[in-house]
């Protein structure tokens, strides 16, 4: 199942010897890094082993949302958004970032009071955001709003494509000097007496004061074969396309059964809303205790099963050498099959609350890995072990939004400059690492 379709990047060609930052990862947080780094006058090579967003960076939602945010998280995404409005000028490409709204739905007065509960954390840093009933909701979801209690809608928040919005970003970093590499895995770190001097990648070894792994579902993996701790699981998300028809409304929607938004092609991204699919991996038992919380809450959300990835994350356990060749090449890009249950559950439930989508055509679905966490926050994080080493990654489904501000944050540290916000709730420590 191929993923989305993605516009050609004109990848460099030449690996130089040395650099002052690499970033592991060509998404939308690693590419968001380089642009910064590349801004303030520093060297940078971004490595990515496959496509420019080739795995979730393309795959997701394409949200920028401040709504039902975790708290922690909320400072974070206020820089964020200041960023995404700016984005198309200041990178000289279009991401089809638009204010389209986005509306969270309430169908039991249990939910209606938990969005309720939230706008508290929005109102206390001066974010606008209003419950809507009656009226108010038949206005904006018209033939939908009558049938359900309340929605919490934050017309500020919006939507950009995720199929374009990494290639920009990435373009211009390579526009403003920063290197970047298409098909070229990053093996190993280049440690001498405990600190980072650089890389080794399948194409020659690199000379680097620092490096961010900015890798994705792929993070843990890595940073296991170095010695070093991260918990971090991989949660299958199934979303589909549809052909653009008239009668729907423009603003995004996350309701019971569905999250839907409407693309600048005029189509629409659909998925079952909160449903996601965890396989049952070697890592589940290794670190699934930690996630208990986190299951408990969404226990009603989770489909657990068994497939091929337990095979193929055993054998990618194995140690490996920067001459060995790496997972990362086996695999350039995680292209797992979607939860055909979920897509028809998720079709199911949208055409239902817009009948106007039965004459869409499903054009592609994919699946996509998040890489999560256990209190479902990143790490941007210098390692305290290892001088010279940061890591940004584990987004829990919230990295397309958080990209271009996680990777200031993520610039700042490795540049030792002033945070844009406190780092230590994000901090790599948090989980005795």
């Amino acid at each position: 199942m191929p993923g989305p379709q993605l516009p050609h990047f004109n990848s460099d060609r030449v690996l130089p010897k040395a650099v002052d930052v690499v970033i592991i990862g060509g998404g939308i947080v690693g590419a968001s890094t380089a642009l910064e780094l590349a801004e303030r006058g520093h060297s940078v090579l971004l490595c990515e082993k496959g496509q420019i967003a080739g795995e979730q960076s393309s795959r997701n939602w394409g949200w920028v949302r401040m709504s039902q945010r975790d708290p922690r998280e909320m400072e974070l995404m206020t820089h964020s958004q200041r960023i995404w409005e700016g984005l198309d000028m200041r990178t000289g490409y279009a991401t089809g970032y638009t204010k389209c709204g986005i509306m969270f739905t309430a169908h039991t007065r249990k939910r209606e009071a938990e969005l309720s509960a939230w706008s508290e954390h929005l109102k206390a840093i001066g974010g606008e955001g209003h419950m809507l009933r009656g009226e108010s909701l038949e206005q904006l979801t018209p033939g939908y709003g009558h049938r359900i209690r309340a929605g919490f809608y934050t017309p500020q928040d919006g939507c950009a494509e995720p199929q374009m919005a990494t290639h920009a970003i990435a373009s211009a970093a390579r526009d403003k000097g920063a290197v970047v590499i298409t098909g070229c895995a990053v093996r190993r770190l280049d440690v001498e007496a405990g600190r980072i001097r650089g890389v080794i990648t399948e194409k020659g070894r690199v000379n680097a004061t620092a490096v961010v792994v900015a890798g994705g579902a792929w993070s843990r993996l890595f940073l296991r074969n170095e010695g070093l701790f991260l918990p971090q699981l991989k949660v299958l998300n199934s979303v589909m396309r549809l052909s653009p028809v008239e009668g729907v409304p423009e603003t995004a929607l996350w309701a019971a059964g569905f999250g839907l938004r409407k693309r600048m092609d005029g189509g629409y991204t659909v998925a079952s809303g909160g449903e996601n699919t965890f396989d049952i991996v070697p890592d589940t038992f290794r670190i699934g205790h930690r996630f208990i919380p986190a299951f408990l809450r969404d226990v009603t959300a989770l489909r657990f099963r068994v497939s091929d990835r337990w095979r193929i994350e055993s054998a990618e356990a194995r140690p490996w050498s920067g001459q060995d060749r790496s997972p990362f090449e086996e695999t350039r890009v995680l292209d797992p099959q979607p939860s055909q249950k979920a897509l028809r559950r998720g079709l199911a439930a949208v055409r239902d609350a817009f009948p106007a989508l039965e004459k869409a055509d499903v054009t592609q679905s994919w699946g996509g890995l998040i890489d999560v966490t256990p209190d479902e926050i990143p790490v941007i994080s210098e390692v305290i072990s290892r001088p010279g080493l940061f890591v940004s990654t584990g987004y829990s489904g919230h990295g397309f939004g958080l990209g271009p501000g996680a990777g200031r944050l993520t610039a700042d540290l490795v540049t030792g400059d002033a945070p844009i916000v406190d780092p230590r709730p994000f901090r790599l420590s948090r989980f005795g690492a």
